[in-house]
């Protein structure tokens, strides 16, 4: 049977602005990205989902970002990779202490500093080193494909390649730019159909129509996306039927 980790990006409500329903979708993955107070999410908010994620039995990954709660930190940043590597560590040690082992799951980028990595292997290096620094045997999440991969093997670190149901591709493997109309899928047939093709597949269909081979290791479905709910509901049961077993790795 085959078996994937289904993710999705929770926590990221701060102060009096409440994003996302984070109570519900928990319920349904297998393991899950808590922002850690740079793009989203305040120390209150960190504690309470990652509770959350202890009582649920699913994976607990930082999710760190650039410094950007205006942006969401979906803006570029251009920084030093030393100054890269004091940011993750900021982070994650800050979620990590959250938790009731002191240990976490593993560690996905967020935003900008995601898709910036994900073509740039200086960048990813600092992530990974910075990771590796906090514990050699922590995970992390990457675009399927990207450089943040080849980063993740050169520092010796584990990669788990991640593929989105709610984003489509570009033919080179990146994700179209949110700037653009096409960026996200919305409806919850159209990412269950998308999904099955990447994990059953081992590649995805870009918008130009090119086929992109890819390794499907765990699924994303953002938890800001509107019809977060109903496409993660829609996605496990469709999955389930196509005898595909949901599991964090």
């Amino acid at each position: 049977m085959t078996k994937i980790d289904l993710n999705s990006d929770l926590g990221e409500s701060f102060g009096r602005y409440n994003l996302g329903k984070d109570k519900e979708i928990i319920q349904l993955v297998t393991s899950v990205n808590i922002a850690c107070g740079f793009h989203a999410s305040d120390p209150d908010v960190m504690a309470k989902t990652v509770a959350l994620a202890e009582e649920a039995g699913v994976g607990i990954g930082a999710h760190p970002g650039y410094p950007d709660l205006q942006g969401f930190g979906r803006r570029n940043m251009l920084l030093q990779p030393a100054e890269v590597e004091h940011l993750i560590t900021y982070q994650v040690g800050a979620l990590q202490a959250f938790t009731s082992s002191k240990k976490l799951h593993h560690v996905k980028p967020h935003g900008a500093l995601y898709n910036m990595a994900a073509k740039d292997y200086e960048l990813s290096l600092a992530i990974c080193h910075a990771i590796k620094s906090i514990d050699p045997d922590l995970p992390i999440y990457a675009l399927a494909g990207s450089k943040t991969v080849q980063a993740a093997e050169t520092i010796g670190i584990r990669c788990v390649q991640e593929v989105f149901g709610d984003r489509n591709y570009l033919p080179d493997g990146n994700l179209v730019p949110r700037s653009e109309a096409n960026a996200v899928i919305t409806a919850p047939a159209e990412v269950a159909a998308h999904v099955l093709e990447m994990v059953k597949n081992q590649a995805v269909t870009a918008i130009d129509g090119s086929t992109v081979p890819l390794q499907a290791d765990s699924i994303c479905v953002h938890g800001d996306n509107a019809a977060a709910l109903a496409i993660v509901a829609n996605l496990r049961e469709t999955l389930q039927q196509n005898k595909i077993k949901l599991q964090a790795f």
